[in-house]
């Protein structure tokens, strides 16, 4: 054996994921009081992602109860979820819709106080950053938005105003909207979105309807399975140089700060896709949606309910079989993949200013709170990389594989005077339970 490299015995390493293999349901309970719940195996692949492959429902409901995680890909980049949608059965789908956003609020809620914590350890401010979407799809680009945000902060509060009330690459919704974070208030009581037209606001629940789940359930039964994510481990930034004849260094003016400009090397976004779970008829109708998209007209109808398919034959593989395979080129288990993958290399600058009141750090914090708005977690997951010195005040970033986001900070200062009705509900607002049913 050549010094340095582990050999796995499958039996020995991977016990709970052949229990499930095998359907030996009375093993695997015997071993969820002992195992790694989350472990991968050599694929990537955790216990529920082979449960939930191989349809074993009663074993899918088994790892959940015992805190199986769901928001996690295996090497091919895929999630729980994304099987079972491929899989098709309707149960199993709301099963792992319905414990994601209990993780994903679980997970909130374990670093909340911290999170209030350094709110409170800030200075109070008021910040506006422009955002500002783009398209290499021809027509797209003249349709997509743009927006500025306004962000007030003050102890352990913030305010966020923007005219975005919900945006993907598919759809927007524009509207002037106030999102409000009570870091002193209890969990269920600290968010609230605000419709500033219809004067109306909602508390941002911490447990979803099951109509709305379903509703959620439908629009991804009918939708191409995607997975998108960009690249970060090799970007590099080089200065941005300026000038015909004689090339220096670019440097500008953003707002009230001199900013270093930078290019952003070896940005690039990989797109998976998947659709055997969907007939001709979705594929056509997917087909057409994205046309009328391109030409500037959005059809929002209400998505039909989505009855559960019928199983896929399972595949003659034998648990050796499956585990000797070369990592991440394992046989298909459930549907047969229909999948298509891309690569797009994006072309992105970065204007660091050297004098910007805020650190990264603090944004970083903000943004967590504000999590909600799909944009900013994209903004946020950038940020967390190894930037040029400084305060970025202009960033692009891909934020959806065909649309991407010029954020320019146009103005911060740090404020001693901002009242406390900024960050409380008026009085003349109703309470809305179902106007934002995303958030």
């Amino acid at each position: 054996m050549a010094e340095g490299i582990e050999i796995l015995e499958p039996d020995k390493d991977f016990p709970l994921h052949e229990g499930i293999f095998n359907n030996d349901i009375k093993r695997v309970s015997q071993l969820l009081r002992i195992h790694d719940v989350g472990q991968k195996d050599p694929h990537g692949n955790t216990p529920l992602h082979l449960a939930v492959m191989l349809g074993r429902k009663d074993i899918v409901h088994l790892l959940l109860a015992h805190g199986a995680p769901v928001k996690v890909k295996n090497i091919q980049g895929w999630t729980p979820l994304a099987e079972a949608i491929s899989y098709g059965d309707r149960q199993t789908i709301f099963s792992l819709l319905k414990k994601l956003k209990q993780q994903s609020r679980e997970a909130l809620d374990d670093r909340r106080p911290a999170l209030i914590q350094a709110l409170r350890n800030i200075g109070d401010f008021y910040l506006e950053l422009k955002w500002d979407f783009q398209s290499w799809v021809p027509l797209v680009s003249r349709i997509l938005p743009s927006d500025l945000c306004r962000i007030h902060k003050k102890g352990a509060c913030i305010r966020l105003d923007t005219t975005l009330v919900d945006f993907n690459d598919m759809h927007w919704e524009r509207g002037d909207i106030t999102f409000i974070f009570d870091g002193e208030a209890s969990p269920n009581e600290s968010l609230t979105v605000l419709d500033n037209k219809l004067k109306v606001y909602q508390r941002i629940r911490h447990e979803e309807m099951d109509a709305e789940l379903d509703e959620e359930i439908d629009i991804l039964m009918r939708s191409d399975i995607m997975a998108a994510q960009m690249s970060t481990k090799t970007i590099t930034f080089t200065r941005a140089q300026s000038g015909w004849f004689f090339r220096e260094d670019k440097t500008e003016m953003i707002g009230d700060y001199e900013a270093e400009f930078y290019a952003v090397n070896n940005l690039i976004l990989e797109s998976k896709k998947r659709r055997e779970h969907l007939s001709p008829e979705d594929v056509q109708k997917n087909k057409v949606m994205m046309e009328n998209l391109s030409k500037g007209s959005w059809d929002n109808k209400e998505f039909e309910r989505r009855e559960s398919l019928s199983p896929p034959t399972l595949a003659d593989v034998t648990w050796k079989e499956y585990i000797s395979a070369r990592p991440g080129k394992f046989p298909c288990l459930g549907r047969q993949w229909i999948s298509k993958e891309s690569f797009k290399a994006f072309k992105a600058t970065i204007a660091m200013g050297k004098d910007f009141p805020m650190t990264v750090d603090v944004l970083l914090d903000v943004l967590e709170v504000i999590a909600p708005f799909k944009q900013f977690q994209k903004l946020r997951e950038f940020m967390m990389n190894k930037l040029p010195p400084g305060f970025p005040v202009k960033i692009e970033i891909p934020v959806f594989p065909t649309v991407t986001a010029k954020i320019t900070f146009n103005f911060f200062e740090w404020r001693t005077d901002l009242p406390d009705k900024l960050f409380t509900v008026p009085r003349n607002y109703r309470e809305d339970p179902n106007r934002f049913p995303d958030l």
